[in-house]
C-alpha cells in the first residue's frame, strides 16, 4: 500500500449507510475490504469496500464478446479503443466511521458523503489509525447484501493486519478475541470468519 492516499473515483450515490462511486479506471476498483476516505466537505468519511461491478455505461446494452481470435485480453482493448467509454466499474463502500475535529468516530457520520466527492483508497497509516480500537467491528459482521458480511469483515482484518508488518499476528488475536464475543452465540459463523483470517 502506498505511503498516501490514493484518489480512486468519486461519489455517484450516497446514503446515510454506504455509497456508490464510479472508478476513474476501468476495472481500477479497490479491493474487497480496503478502507476508504470520502467527504461531505467538512468531515472525512470511513467506508471499506463491500461489492465492484463493471459493464456497460447504458443498462439496456450488454458488453458482448469481442476476443474469440485475440491471443491476449489486451488486444481486444488496443482492436477496439472505444471500449473504456463504453463500460466502467463501480465500487460500493459501507461506511464505517469518520473523523471530526481530530477525533475518530465508530458510527454513522451526521451526513452522507457528497455527490462528486472524491473517494480515496486510505494509506497504511491510515488504516492502522482507524482500526487502533475494533469498535467497527460490529457495523462490518452485520452488514446485509450485497455486503457478505462475514467475507467482508474477514477482508477488512487480513488488509488492516498485513498494513502492519510484524505487529499482525498480535493485531489478528485482537480481532478474533472482538469476534468471538460478537459472535459468540454462533459458534459455527465464528468459527467460518476465523477461518477466513488467514487467507
Amino acid at each position: 500500500m502506498e505511503a498516501t492516499a490514493k484518489k480512486i473515483g468519486e461519489v455517484i450515490e450516497a446514503t446515510t449507510t454506504d455509497f456508490l462511486a464510479e472508478s476513474y479506471e476501468l476495472h481500477g476498483a479497490p479491493p474487497l475490504g480496503a478502507l476508504l476516505r470520502a467527504g461531505d466537505g467538512a468531515t472525512d468519511i470511513y467506508a471499506v469496500a463491500c461489492h465492484t461491478r463493471t459493464g456497460s455505461i447504458d443498462p439496456g446494452r450488454r458488453p458482448i464478446a469481442r476476443g474469440r481470435d485475440d491471443e491476449d485480453e489486451e488486444e481486444i482493448y488496443r482492436r477496439h479503443p472505444e471500449l473504456p467509454q463504453l463500460l466502467r466499474t463501480e465500487f460500493r463502500a459501507l461506511v464505517v466511521g469518520f473523523r471530526e475535529a481530530g477525533a475518530t468516530r465508530y458510527y454513522l457520520p451526521p451526513r452522507p458523503p457528497r455527490l462528486h466527492g472524491f473517494v480515496y483508497e486510505c494509506s497504511a497509516d491510515e488504516v492502522v489509525a482507524f482500526t487502533a480500537r475494533l469498535d467497527f467491528l460490529p457495523t462490518l459482521i452485520k452488514a446485509v447484501p450485497p455486503a457478505p458480511a462475514d467475507e467482508l469483515a474477514a477482508a477488512f482484518l487480513r488488509l488492516a493486519g498485513s498494513v502492519r508488518g510484524a505487529d499482525a499476528h498480535v493485531f489478528l488475536v485482537a480481532a478474533g478475541k472482538e469476534l468471538a464475543r460478537a459472535l459468540g452465540n454462533d459458534p459455527q459463523r465464528l468459527g467460518a470468519v476465523l477461518l477466513r483470517l488467514h487467507g
